[in-house]
């Protein structure tokens, strides 16, 4: 009896073991998903939106907003810190929640 109750023993910390690399190994990659989604956000936002929008302070914000909806339903949540930070920006604060709306 003694010593199937060790081998019981022995085969639940294995278990527990892979348990815990295989939770690992899922964070590091939902981490390393995220990194990459939130760099290429961060290009494409950077080169071809801002640039598009006239490399102003409204152009600014509604690339805020665009990283926002891009990596979650956060847009007005990043707009609003950044209007906190900076000033209001009307104009992104019109555009974004409509074209969100309307896209989604």
């Amino acid at each position: 009896m003694a010593g199937l109750h060790m081998i019981r023993r022995s085969l639940r910390k294995m278990l527990w073991s892979v348990m815990l690399r295989a939770e690992l190994l899922r964070v590091l990659c939902c981490a390393a998903i995220i990194l990459v989604q939130g760099a290429a956000i961060a290009q494409a936002s950077g080169a071809t939106e801002f640039p598009a929008m006239g490399r102003d302070y409204d152009a600014a914000v509604v690339c805020s907003g665009f990283g926002g909806i891009s990596l979650g339903s956060t847009a007005m949540a990043n707009m609003t810190a950044v209007a906190h930070r900076y000033g209001a920006a009307d104009l992104a604060f019109l555009v974004v929640p409509l074209v969100c709306a309307f896209f989604i």
